[in-house]
């Protein structure tokens, strides 16, 4: 009857008011965005939250809130579709096809009858989409046609930011060999426009960050920083991921900040969810350690230490509890400088672990060794770096590299050893070589010691501080205000008679140190040169 009400407009207008008050508060938490679909209006504010989830990484929660959008409606194909995006992880280059295929397989065996399940050809060309990103052949080839698919999907519904969104995260996950500039580029102009038109879009947000967290872009970037943290502050990757440009930056109290709010959500979300501390709250203690490093603050960065120690005598076969503590280690004992430490008390097999891994522990295992006198130990831990490398033929370029660099400095030090002062340079040499062909990386150097700057420092052991500069300041050029740059270009140009250079590599690390320890080694040689009685005044 015209004008009626019925029972079931009644209960319909509800659930969809219901679906979009859920909605709302869950874009003030990840973030916003609009996304039309066939779906019952009751499974959108699950299908919403898992969408936004998505776009700030948090896969396994995303992967739970598309489960519960096809569980409210088991027609709804675009959950099937969400729950198996979060299988792909592009910029970190992984992909479980197989779980993603079963997620799919849900919805349909095959793909004819599952798009014939979508309501609308958008959604269609969305699952199409995904019979390319997880369909037969080489990863490499399906991310390069996945980002093709998708660049054609944006240019179809121009309105839809969040398929001009995925499309830029698509281009980032073609670099198989690191970045590309041209790429990053693209993809940064795709997601500007996004951010024009929705400043709340946690995508837009996030991808820009990435396409911009290397020392050259990184100024561009400071602006998706500083708010994407406010978009999605239930996200802890979001909590994260403004430090990628306070990294690139040297803003080592912004990036320190930025990690503490990241590793207290990982950490509660963990007590919460009754878990181990999974993958955000590992990356977030790793970037949160090495800014504390950077700020002289070593007691706190040793606290970090322990905690993940202490995880991995837990779990001992957690690769990634067993990555973190290597590469968190191996950073406090370079950085500290530490002769004898018992940061190396925990023993960890060099065949339990990738390449890049193995030649990190390795490295400063040798390094102790030969701090302390044992030469012995250092000529065989460089043997097994070598064995390492050999046995690891299909490792990608990037850890290849970065293990061949770490080689090269153990050897020049023990040639510098030797007294072998020529032999030392030239291996140094090579090892910079290698390092200015790889391409630009984020977050703490790769490798772990960077090449220019141990290069400057043995040039100064060489009694060459004018050379010495040189390569403190291609290490800055690559890794923004790190303190050991810093303070081996302050210590070569106070050698050279450079004078104002020293005063100003001085007065950064005096500007970096202001919460530092008080027994830190050497505030009181910066004080001292300064002339200045506390650090961090002007």
């Amino acid at each position: 009857m015209k004008g009626a009400v019925t029972f079931r407009t009644i209960v319909f207008t509800a659930a969809t008011l219901v679906a979009a008050q859920l909605a709302v508060a869950q874009r003030a938490e990840y973030g916003k965005t609009t996304f039309p679909t066939s779906g019952a209006p009751e499974a959108q504010g699950a299908f919403l939250k898992g969408l936004l989830m998505l776009h700030s990484f948090e896969y396994e929660d995303a992967r739970e809130a598309f489960q519960e959008a096809r569980r409210i409606d088991p027609n709804f194909a675009m959950a099937y579709w969400g729950e198996a995006m979060t299988h792909n992880h592009p910029i970190w280059m992984e992909q479980d096809r197989e779980a993603a295929r079963t997620a799919l397989e849900k919805l349909a065996p095959a793909s004819a009858d599952r798009l014939a399940k979508a309501a609308t050809e958008r959604e269609k060309d969305y699952l199409r989409a995904l019979d390319v990103l997880f369909g037969e052949g080489d990863k490499r080839e399906r991310d390069f046609a996945y980002a093709e698919d998708m660049g054609r999907l944006a240019a179809k519904y121009p309105d839809d930011l969040d398929a001009a969104s995925f499309h830029a995260v698509a281009l980032l996950g073609t670099c198989h060999e690191g970045r590309d500039f041209s790429i990053y580029m693209k993809a940064a102009a795709t997601v500007e426009e996004v951010f024009a038109k929705n400043p709340q879009h946690p995508g837009a947000a996030h991808y820009l960050i990435h396409s911009y967290d290397d020392p050259i872009h990184a100024p561009l970037g400071l602006r998706p920083a500083r708010v994407y943290a406010k978009i999605a502050p239930a996200a802890s990757h979001a909590l994260h991921m403004p430090s990628h440009i306070f990294f690139a930056m040297g803003m080592w109290d912004e990036a320190s900040a930025s990690n503490e709010d990241s590793y207290a959500a990982a950490k509660a979300w963990a007590e919460r969810t009754h878990v181990p501390l999974g993958g955000h709250g590992y990356h977030a203690i790793w970037w949160l350690s090495y800014s504390y490093l950077q700020q002289g603050k070593y007691t706190e960065a040793r606290k970090l230490l322990d905690i993940v120690e202490e995880n991995f005598k837990q779990n001992r076969n957690s690769g990634m509890a067993r990555s973190h503590l290597v590469r968190m280690r191996a950073a406090y004992l370079i950085e500290t400088q530490k002769r004898d430490s018992d940061a190396l008390r925990v023993r960890l097999e060099a065949s339990e672990m990738s390449l890049g891994t193995a030649a990190i522990d390795l490295f400063v295992s040798g390094l102790a060794a030969l701090k302390t006198g044992n030469r012995a130990m250092a000529e065989r831990t460089l043997d097994d770096m070598k064995a390492r490398r050999a046995s690891s033929p299909k490792e990608s370029a990037e850890y290849k590299n970065g293990a061949d660099i770490l080689e090269l400095e153990l050897e020049a030090l023990l040639r510098l050893d030797d007294g072998k002062s020529e032999a030392a340079i030239e291996l140094m040499t090579n090892a910079t070589t290698v390092e200015d062909a790889m391409p630009h990386d984020f977050g703490p150097p790769w490798p772990t010691k960077p090449s220019h700057e141990l290069f400057g420092e043995i040039l100064l052991n060489l009694n060459r501080p004018a050379e010495a500069m040189q390569q403190f300041e291609r290490a800055l050029k690559r890794a923004p205000r790190r303190a050991s740059s810093l303070l081996g270009l302050a210590r070569a140009a106070s050698r050279a008679k450079e004078t104002k250079t020293a005063h100003q590599a001085y007065a950064e690390l005096n500007l970096m140190w202001h919460h530092a320890d008080s027994e830190l080694p050497a505030l009181q040689e910066v004080k001292k040169m300064l002339g200045d009685a506390s650090p961090g005044s002007k």
